[in-house]
């Protein structure tokens, strides 16, 4: 898969999971303060990328990820 595609994907979960409107979705976008991803949400995250690209993150892992750049590059460093 390639970094694109990654990106397309993970951008299409959480306008179609999470409601996030897409012009926010930039790749320096903070998961919290701009997208509002609270810890709740993290937890859907887990499922969605276990089921989307065949890898279960640990938590302890996610919580480096802290903009929408890193969470394409931690799943692009697990595929």
């Amino acid at each position: 898969m390639t970094k694109q595609e990654i990106i397309a994907k993970v951008n299409n979960l959480l306008v179609e999971e999470f409601e996030i409107e897409e012009s926010l979705l930039t790749p320096d976008a903070s998961l919290k303060s701009d997208l509002e991803i609270d810890s709740l949400d993290f937890v859907d995250i887990v499922v969605l990328i276990d089921r989307e690209f065949g890898f279960k993150p640990k938590a302890e892992e996610l919580k480096t990820v802290k903009t929408l750049q890193d969470f394409y590059d931690y799943i692009e460093a697990h595929l």
